[in-house]
């Protein structure tokens, strides 16, 4: 049950209210039609420590980018997911909690793209889409991930119009390198184990609060690494790959908070009403 939208790419610091509004949809507004009200969004993110002013300017830059729809339920205001942002987050639901595992016989995809000069915003913009995506740099111009990244690249790369720009191809690894070699110049394997890294550090121990705000917080850190990670064979992983047990982490808070958090949701959901 989650997803990946432009929030992944970057950690959520404490003061941003914007991901952690995306993780509270993705997490308890997708029931009938999606809609929470503003006074359950304010309760909630106070819990989180964003203020209402935040929170309601939050709100309106994801109504602004066509994620959140403004409706009315008995009354109360409130906002509804669009139909974009429903496919955002469906798609990205096996993805952030049961990444396909790859194998070196799988082969790899191949992005290779051309943008023009006159055109630079869109080559950013791509880009940036690859990178989230997992992609590693072969050549300029040359993107590479491992192959069970196509389904999501295809869908990625169509709904931003990106398509005319890249063309994909599957393809197998013949020379001259070691392959366990070239993956660290295709990727930054060093900057993806800190993150994990990180991760593992700020949330083995999570503080005893909430569960809610635990469970929230801990989530939004996450959903962005499964993307960043191209998801490569666990052969060409340094020993130890801090990502296993990070997912396993998740895993764990996953079983032991998301009920409790659910249930305060639906306890502030009757208070606020």
């Amino acid at each position: 049950m989650f997803f990946v939208m432009a929030e992944t790419t970057g950690p959520a610091a404490p003061g941003q209210p914007r991901p952690l509004i995306v993780t509270v949809y993705g997490l308890y507004g997708r029931d009938d039609d999606g809609w929470l009200s503003v006074a359950l969004l304010v309760r909630l993110l106070a819990e989180l420590g964003i203020e209402e002013p935040a929170v309601r300017s939050a709100i309106s830059r994801l109504k602004r980018r066509g994620l959140l729809i403004p409706a009315r339920h008995g009354g109360a205001a409130g906002y509804a997911l669009s139909a974009e942002a429903r496919e955002i987050l469906a798609e990205g639901d096996e993805h952030i909690f049961t990444p396909p595992a790859a194998t070196v016989a799988d082969g790899w995809l191949l992005a290779v793209f051309s943008v023009p000069e006159s055109e630079r915003a869109r080559r950013h913009t791509l880009r940036s889409r690859l990178a989230a995506l997992g992609f590693g740099t072969a050549a300029p111009g040359v993107w590479v991930a491992p192959a069970h990244r196509y389904p999501l690249t295809k869908l990625i790369l169509h709904r931003h119009g990106l398509e005319s720009y890249v063309d994909l191809f599957r393809a197998d690894y013949l020379a001259f390198t070691d392959l366990v070699r070239a993956v660290t110049k295709w990727w930054d394997l060093e900057q993806l184990e800190k993150s994990y890294v990180d991760f593992l550090a700020t949330w083995s121990s999570p503080p005893a609060a909430n569960p809610f705000a635990t469970w929230v917080r801990a989530l939004t850190d996450w959903r962005r690494l499964p993307y960043l990670d191209p998801g490569l064979p666990a052969e060409l992983l340094p020993a130890d790959w801090p990502g296993t047990r990070a997912a396993a982490l998740v895993g764990d808070l996953r079983a032991r908070l998301s009920g409790p958090a659910a249930a305060y949701v639906q306890d502030t959901a009757a208070r606020v009403r």
